[in-house]
C-alpha cells in the first residue's frame, strides 16, 4: 500500500513537478520512459516517489522514446494506468507509436514538455512537438503555467479514462518557461485526487484469460476506414466529457476551464489567438492597449484537439482582426494555429481579418512589447478597414524584417 504525501495547501512547484505530483496521485501503475530535456525531471521524480514508497507501480527504463510508448502501449493494453513524458527529438521518435496508441484506444497520458525540434540542436521551448503531434490521434490539453499542468493531468487521466472516450491524452507545457519556472500551486491531498479521477477500468485486457483479445491486428481495405472512422468520432466526441470534467473540477477546487479561454474579448476590435505561456503575457498586453485606447482581448485553445471549431467562432464573432500566433516554423506554410482558426472562420458571417505571426522559435523570449507591436498594427487595420500589413510575419527576428504572403 503506497504512503500518502503530506502536502502544503499552497506548494511552490515548477511545472514539472506539478505534473509529477499528478502521475503520484493518479497512482499510475507503470511509467515507461526515457530521458529527455526539459521533461527528464516528470519522470525523474515520479521515480524518486515510487523508491520513496509513495507509489504502488512499476517504473521501466528504456532504450529510447520509441521503447517508452511501446511499453506504455503494452502495459495500457494489459490493463493498467499508465503514463510518461518527452520533449522534441524524444517526441519525434515516439510519433509511430503515438499512432498505435491511439488507434488500440489506449487511454495513456502523455506530459509532453513542448521543446524546439533540430537542427539546428536547441533545447529551449517552441511548439514543434506539439504541432508534429497534433493529428496522432490523442485528446491534447494546453497548460499556461505550473498550476494549469497539475490539473490538467489530473483531468487527463479522468478523460482519457472515461469509458465513453478511452483515448490517450497529452497535456502541455512550454519548455523552461513553464516547466523549470517555480510558482506557487494549489495541490489536491492525495485522496482527493484520486478520487477525483477514480479507479481504473480495465477493458479488453490482454491479462483477462477468459476474454481472448487482439490489439494491432491487420486490416487493409476491408475495415481500416470504418476503424479509423469510429477513432475520429470518439476523439470529436470526447469534447462534451472534457467539459463535463472541467465542471466537476471546478465543483471539487473552485478553479475554472474551459475549451476556448476568454480574456477581455466582449467588446474587443482587435484580439490575439495563442497557445502556453505566452497567453499570459498577451493578457498583459492587452490591459496595457486598452489603457490606450485599444479595445484588445485574448483568445487561448485549452484543449486543441478535437479543435474546438464553434467555440473559436463564437469566441471572435464580434473581433474585427484577428493575429494568430504560431510558436513554430511553419516550413513553407502558414502557421497551424492560422490555418485552423481561418478555416473555422471561413464560413462565418462576420468573418474578421486574420494575420500570422511566427514567434518565440528555440526559446526566444516574446516581450510584452512585442505583443503591443502586434495589436498596434492590427488596430491600424482596424482604421483603415483592410489588411495592411503581410499575412505572415516572423516577430522579434535579428536582422532585416521578414514577411510573406
Amino acid at each position: 500500500m503506497a504512503e500518502k504525501m503530506d502536502l502544503q495547501t499552497i506548494e511552490v512547484w515548477d511545472g514539472n513537478m506539478a505534473a509529477s505530483h499528478a502521475l503520484r496521485q493518479a497512482q499510475v501503475d507503470v511509467v515507461a520512459a526515457y530521458p529527455i530535456t526539459p521533461s527528464t525531471p516528470i519522470v525523474q521524480n515520479y521515480s524518486k516517489f515510487l523508491a520513496d514508497g509513495f507509489i504502488d507501480g512499476e517504473f521501466i527504463m528504456v532504450e529510447s522514446e520509441h521503447a517508452a510508448m511501446s511499453g506504455c502501449v503494452g502495459a495500457s493494453a494489459s490493463g493498467g494506468r499508465v503514463a510518461t513524458a518527452t520533449s522534441s527529438q524524444g517526441f519525434a521518435l515516439m510519433v509511430e507509436v503515438l499512432y498505435q496508441a491511439s488507434g488500440m484506444r489506449l487511454p495513456i497520458v502523455l506530459a509532453v514538455v513542448n521543446r524546439a525540434l533540430a537542427a539546428p540542436l536547441n533545447v529551449n521551448g517552441d511548439h514543434s512537438d506539439m504541432y508534429l503531434g497534433r493529428d496522432a490521434g490523442w485528446i491534447n490539453l494546453c497548460s499556461f503555467n505550473p498550476q494549469e499542468a497539475y490539473d490538467l493531468t489530473l483531468m487527463g487521466f479522468k478523460v482519457g479514462e472515461d469509458l465513453d472516450v478511452r483515448l490517450p491524452v497529452m497535456v502541455h507545457q512550454d519548455g523552461f518557461i513553464t516547466s523549470h519556472t517555480a510558482q506557487n500551486v494549489k495541490p489536491l491531498n492525495d485522496d482527493d485526487a484520486y478520487n477525483f479521477i477514480g479507479e481504473f477500468k480495465a477493458v479488453n485486457s490482454m491479462l483477462d484469460f477468459k476474454k481472448p483479445v487482439t490489439y494491432g491486428i491487420q486490416t487493409e481495405e476491408d475495415w481500416h476506414f470504418e476503424h479509423k472512422a469510429n477513432q475520429h468520432n470518439a476523439l470529436m466526441a470526447s469534447m462534451s466529457v472534457v467539459e463535463r470534467t472541467f465542471a466537476e473540477f471546478k465543483e471539487a477546487t473552485g478553479r475554472e476551464y474551459n475549451i476556448v479561454e476568454k480574456y477581455d474579448i466582449e467588446d474587443a476590435d482587435v484580439a490575439i489567438v495563442a497557445l502556453g505561456s505566452t497567453v499570459e503575457s498577451a493578457r498583459l498586453s492587452a490591459k496595457e492597449m486598452r489603457k490606450n485606447g485599444i479595445k484588445a482581448g485574448v483568445v487561448a485553445l485549452r484543449v486543441l484537439r478535437p479543435f474546438p471549431y464553434a467555440e473559436i467562432v463564437e469566441a471572435l464573432s464580434s473581433v474585427k482582426v484577428v493575429a494568430c500566433l504560431d510558436r513554430s516554423s511553419p516550413n513553407g506554410a502558414f502557421g497551424m494555429l492560422y490555418n485552423e482558426i481561418s478555416g473555422a472562420l471561413y464560413h462565418s458571417q462576420k468573418r474578421p481579418m486574420i494575420l500570422n505571426y511566427i514567434y518565440g522559435l528555440g526559446g526566444r523570449d516574446m516581450k510584452v512589447e512585442d505583443i503591443n507591436t502586434v495589436y498596434n498594427e492590427l488596430n491600424e487595420c482596424v482604421k483603415a478597414g483592410e489588411i495592411k500589413y503581410p499575412l505572415q510575419q516572423f516577430i522579434g527576428l535579428r536582422g532585416p524584417k521578414l514577411s510573406f504572403f
